[in-house]
């Protein structure tokens, strides 16, 4: 080989040569998603712990020959066993371990349990209400998967070359319906039995709207509420004795083994989180599910999300139909919530409910609640909502789970 053709092949091993092949621009734009998801993050305050691995795990996932995203090819040897043909990338390998075994999402519940202080919820029951009303997205999202099946030239359950995508259309329905409750942990877990050949756009959806609850939801909450609901003031939470907060989960748990086993794995690990923190007597493992476990995890499963905003996963019309239903269906729960909170004000006017807090019935934890409270404060300084809505916020993500079950338990059943 002489010098010029050296050159060549040394040309063709660059990322510049990369971009500028065909299809190399919609890399360039997905590393501009990727680009404007940190933006948003460092400049806009956004859920910088999602935004930032979601957003470099855009990035990296487009650079051209780097394979940083490729999985792991296994093979079946003479003898029948795995044969590891060729080690995946580092950001594919995360997601071939934790995104789809379903690994991640446990251990994020894990740790969301070890966060999550039920006691605003125990205090007023009826905010759990709110918090089921909020799912009512996932069902909207459901149906509309069935409806969009039915129009020609679009379909969920085969590719372009004929490769089938999913068993039936309930399959796939129930996987994007999930979105709905903006979930990330029970939309990766609930699609990775479904319809795993989606895990990826859906994971992109549900982790993409969870972050961007500051932008989607304060214009729905303020178009369905009056100035003189957002200002409304809510009484002082009860206290909620020790007893109560250690029996809470131990019940949630037994009620979920015997009436919906399916929904298990999620909420069993949500509560053995949420008993770690109130037991008082395993400090430390509270402390590392918390903290050191719960970042872990959140770091890869971050760049593994992100990594699915390729452009060869990401630029389709299947993936922009499922982000679509997604962030109706959010949007839909948002209202749902809010409008549930108008409702039981106009059933009893004793105990007035600040229709904010509704809208922190979709499980997005904490996110949605810190929403609320700010929404309410722009109209009130002296309006703190933020434990009241902390109840709807927890309840919403028991109902993410039990909605999971539900569909986990049914799906297989009606879809063959």
């Amino acid at each position: 080989m002489n010098f010029a053709d050296s050159l060549f092949e040394l040309w063709r091993t660059t990322g510049i040569y990369g971009f500028l092949q065909t299809g190399g621009w919609q890399n360039v734009v997905m590393i501009g998603v990727g680009l404007t998801l940190i933006w948003l993050a460092i400049k806009k305050g956004f859920e910088p712990l999602l935004l930032v691995p979601i957003g470099t795990g855009a990035v990296l996932s487009n650079i051209p020959f780097a394979e940083i995203a490729s999985h792991t090819i296994q093979t079946l040897g003479a003898d029948g066993h795995v044969v590891t043909d060729v080690y995946g990338g580092f950001i594919g390998q995360f997601y071939d371990m934790g995104v789809a075994s379903g690994l991640f999402p446990l251990l994020i519940f894990l740790g969301v349990g070890a966060m999550t202080d039920f006691g605003p919820l125990l205090a007023n029951p009826k905010t759990l209400l709110l918090g089921a009303a909020a799912q009512f997205g996932i069902f909207f999202a459901l149906f509309g998967t069935v409806l969009l099946e039915g129009i020609p030239g679009f379909t969920f359950l085969t590719s372009a070359d004929g490769t089938v995508l999913a068993d039936s259309i309930l399959h796939v329905a129930g996987s994007i319906g999930i979105i709905g409750g903006a979930d990330g942990p029970t939309a990766i877990f609930t699609t990775a039995r479904l319809a795993p050949n989606y895990l990826g756009p859906i994971a992109v959806a549900a982790y993409s709207y969870m972050a961007l609850v500051p932008i989607i939801q304060p214009p729905i909450m303020r178009a369905l509420t009056t100035k003189a609901e957002r200002q409304i003031k809510m009484e002082q939470l009860r206290h909620v004795s020790k007893t109560e907060r250690i029996v809470f989960p131990i019940i949630v748990l037994i009620l979920c083994i015997l009436l919906l086993p399916s929904a298990t794995p999620l909420v069993g690990m949500l509560m053995f989180g949420n008993l770690l923190k109130e037991c008082m007597v395993t400090d430390r493992l509270s402390d590392t599910a918390q903290n050191a476990l719960m970042n872990t995890v959140t770091i890869m499963l971050g760049l593994s999300v992100g990594s699915k905003m390729s452009a060869d996963v990401f630029l389709n019309l299947t993936t922009l139909g499922i982000l679509a239903l997604g962030l109706v269906a959010f949007m839909i729960g948002t209202a749902t919530g809010v409008l549930l909170a108008k409702l039981m004000n106009k059933l009893s006017t004793k105990h007035p409910i600040n229709p904010l807090i509704g809208a922190a019935g979709v499980s997005a934890v904490p996110m949605a609640a810190r929403v609320a409270n700010k929404v309410g404060l722009e109209e009130n300084p002296n309006n703190y909502l933020l434990m009241h809505a902390m109840g709807p916020n927890v309840a919403g993500v028991i109902g993410s789970a039990v909605a999971a079950g539900v569909l986990l338990a049914l799906v297989p059943i009606l879809g063959g």
